[in-house]
């Protein structure tokens, strides 16, 4: 019997309620998805995020009741009182909490062993956390969340790693069942475009230099302060500057225009786009410069559309590509440089990788797998509490 008919013939309907502070990209549409799929598999959704997280990516159209809780990035008495409150209240009746990240994960650990005094939550509801990201900070903020992180691994019933790498530090920190949950990502809507009316489409039209795409938000982690590095090893001696797109937004935006006009860098930023696909079919290779990973949903989009990748193997990205990318060492401007442009200069191992790319895509889990997965995990804890 397949899950939807298992959950059919069962009493009650399974109550699930996921959890996730303000997020503006790749977890916000992991919840999306999951949401979308375990509505259809007749689970009862309740999504406990920001208003204007919900307003980005849509739970409400997904098929969930929203509750809207204010999680922010970073701790406060005051503001984490609230949450936890608003999270006792969307937590009754739930039998799995499922929380996205580790602030989320935290108060939500806090909302169900706090809740005795408060009818229909039982403290021991399971609670699995999904582990999307490394800790990136420094300093005593390094020291906090390190702290932060032990308390939310050790408490959750089940955590759940985006990548290998994550499954171990969960491990490493004393989580009592820490597995791989993969994170699919969503179905890119075909482009509109081919290569070269993409082309033609870009700013200021196709000139015929090669086209170098990078795209993401403008956040540290993603550090495209490694890509403004690189960019004067692009070119062969004596030969043309490729065309290097950069296309997302965000507070990093100012400092790297200001980089771009003062160094004369052959870079042209895009700001936020809703054209990806054109662009993808425009480009001659993907660059990732991440200092970190877990599944980049960039190199996801990019291998499926069969654009070579060049990306800094951290994380998770190793895993994720195989032999199908061309990997250098995080922070070695001229590795990076030197990679792009050797692939530049060779068409058939361009070729290749774009092969080889789609192949690798081919052995991802797509979403119905991901949802899978985890209706196996809840269906998992709540028989042990049955």
């Amino acid at each position: 019997m397949d899950h939807s008919a298992a959950r059919a013939a069962a009493a009650p309907q399974l109550h699930v309620v996921l959890v996730l502070a303000a997020a503006t990209g790749g977890i916000g549409a992991h919840v999306r998805s999951l949401t979308r799929g375990l509505v259809a598999h007749g689970v009862t959704v309740t999504v406990c995020a920001p208003e204007g997280t919900d307003r980005l990516f849509g739970f409400s159209a997904a098929g969930a009741r929203l509750h809207t809780v204010d999680i922010t990035p970073t701790s406060g008495a005051r503001s984490d009182a609230t949450a936890i409150g608003e999270l006792r209240r969307a937590f009754t009746g739930a039998d799995i909490v499922h929380a996205h990240g580790l602030r989320a994960g935290l108060l939500s650990d806090l909302a169900l062993r706090t809740a005795g005094r408060f009818p229909g939550i039982r403290p021991e509801t399971p609670l699995v956390v999904t582990s999307h990201h490394a800790l990136l900070t420094t300093g005593l903020d390094r020291r906090l969340q390190r702290l932060m992180e032990r308390r939310v691994v050790r408490a959750a019933d089940l955590v759940l790693g985006a990548s290998s790498d994550l499954v171990a530090r969960a491990r490493e920190l004393g989580a009592t069942d820490a597995r791989l949950g993969p994170v699919a990502a969503p179905p890119m809507p075909p482009g509109t475009l081919d290569r070269d009316t993409a082309r033609k489409a870009l700013p200021g039209g196709d000139d015929g230099r090669p086209v170098v795409l990078a795209i993401g938000r403008l956040v540290p982690q993603k550090c495209f302060a490694l890509l403004l590095d690189a960019v004067g090893h692009f070119a062969a001696p004596g030969g043309p500057a490729p065309r290097v797109l950069l296309a997302g937004d965000g507070p990093e935006r100012q400092g790297l225009r200001e980089r771009v006009a003062a160094e004369q860098l052959p870079v042209e930023l895009l700001g936020y786009r809703t054209d990806i696909p054109d662009l993808l079919a425009a480009a001659d290779l993907v660059v990732l410069s991440s200092r970190w990973e877990a599944r980049s949903l960039v190199a996801q989009e990019a291998m499926r559309a069969c654009v070579p990748v060049v990306a800094t193997a951290v994380g998770g990205v190793p895993e994720l590509v195989g032999d199908a990318a061309v990997l250098v060492p995080f922070a070695d401007p001229r590795a990076l440089g030197g990679a792009v442009r050797e692939l530049l200069a060779d068409p058939d191992r361009r070729a290749e990788l774009a092969a080889a790319g789609r192949a690798q895509a081919a052995t991802w889990p797509d979403e119905a797998a991901t949802v899978a997965q985890v209706l196996s995990i809840y269906d998992e804890l709540a028989q042990r509490q049955n």
